[in-house]
């Protein structure tokens, strides 16, 4: 009978934002374990829950969003420790949203959306709210005030990884219920070829910036040892081995890069001004200090 719990595993955390979550990482941890690394996972239901269960010590590393991993490393730092971003997806880099509007409509710059509604995905989106709403903040449109923003609310905790609040934003678009919608670019062109959106339809109004999104974090002095043999595994795996490339398709990559921070600064900007992790992260805090 094999033996499932050993002191001796590296533990990753994960949220559960899709039923293939489960053979995603099942598939990892058999791809490390036949090279020697003891691996397992723990699923939470929300990003603030999985965080919570890292920085107290409950998991080694996280599969964090974006926002996941400002929250760990505000809250690392309260600590006196330091939070690093591991290893990321090619995918993961120099990403943009969009925010649009139907083509038959008027506006044509974002100074133009002032005293009309914008569609966003769920509230604690990065790519489909805060980046999005950092943006028009910038161009002087402040959101509630100069704007209406209407939040299609889906699965608040997962960051937005379920795309359902940006599909409603689109549709709400589409239906003249908003003036304006924000999305991720891979989005506009996933609803065109799902038939959410018909060719011509939208016009794209703004792009933010690029930003980076998806990374694993660890935090200093946890498992050395064994985070560098991981780090060293998800970067030897290969596309062209046909036993790795499922793995890679169902997590939507093609090879994984060292992670790297600088691509967060926007949403860093936008946090600050909107204070979105402010309560979370001064209650954590309290127990951590």
């Amino acid at each position: 009978m094999a033996v499932w719990y050993t002191d001796g595993a590296l533990i990753m955390g994960a949220v559960a934002y899709d039923p293939k979550v489960v053979a995603i990482w099942d598939g990892f941890r058999d791809y490390f374990e036949r090279r020697g690394l003891e691996f397992d996972y723990v699923l939470y239901s929300n990003y603030e829950r999985q965080v919570a269960a890292h920085v107290l010590g409950y998991v080694d590393v996280a599969w964090n969003s974006p926002l996941a991993w400002l929250e760990t490393e505000r809250l690392a730092r309260l600590m006196g420790r330091e939070a690093r971003a591991l290893c990321m997806r090619d995918t993961d880099r120099d990403l943009t949203s969009v925010i649009v509007t139907r083509a038959d409509a008027p506006p044509r710059r974002l100074e133009d959306l002032r005293g009309t509604r914008v569609g966003v995905g769920a509230r604690d989106s990065p790519q489909a709210t805060l980046i999005p709403l950092g943006l028009l903040a910038e161009a002087g449109l402040r959101p509630d005030q100069d704007v209406e923003v209407v939040p299609f609310d889906v699965m608040p905790g997962k960051h937005g990884d379920h795309v359902g609040g940006e599909r409603d934003a689109v549709q709400a678009l589409l239906r003249g219920e908003v003036e304006a919608a924000c999305l991720i670019d891979s989005n506009l062109l996933a609803f065109a070829q799902e038939g959410t959106l018909r060719p011509g339809s939208t016009t794209v109004l703004a792009r933010t910036p690029p930003y980076d999104h998806c990374n694993f974090t660890v935090l200093d002095g946890v498992k050395p040892e064994l985070v560098e043999r991981f780090r060293e595994l998800l970067l030897g795996m290969s596309y062209a081995d046909p036993a790795v490339r499922p793995l890679l398709d169902l997590e939507g990559l093609k090879a994984w890069q060292p992670g790297r921070t600088s691509g967060y600064r926007q949403l860093q900007a936008a946090i600050a001004a909107f204070g979105t992790v402010d309560a979370f992260v001064e209650q954590l805090g309290a127990r951590c200090v």
